[in-house]
């Protein structure tokens, strides 16, 4: 019963948003335009070039990888 209450709680919302879309004048759809391409700009494009992967480069494997965040996590400043 959970499982299907949940199910139609997304399906309304799902129907909320595309009928709103649906109506939505061509400013605003240029809006919506720029604000997905900025989006993705920021989320592929720029840590594609400018937050490379550090641990993956610095250590070969997954335990030194994950000893290496462990330690950086569980310092204490004094």
């Amino acid at each position: 019963m959970a499982k299907n209450f949940k199910r139609l709680i997304i399906y309304k919302v799902w129907r909320f948003y595309i009928d709103g879309f649906k109506d939505i004048s061509s400013w605003g759809r240029s809006v919506w335009i720029i604000i997905l391409i900025k989006l993705f700009f920021l989320f592929v494009i720029v840590r594609l070039f400018f937050m490379p992967d550090v641990l993956k480069r610095d250590y070969k494997t997954d335990q030194q990888r994950s000893d290496h965040v462990l330690e950086n996590l569980t310092k204490t400043k004094l």
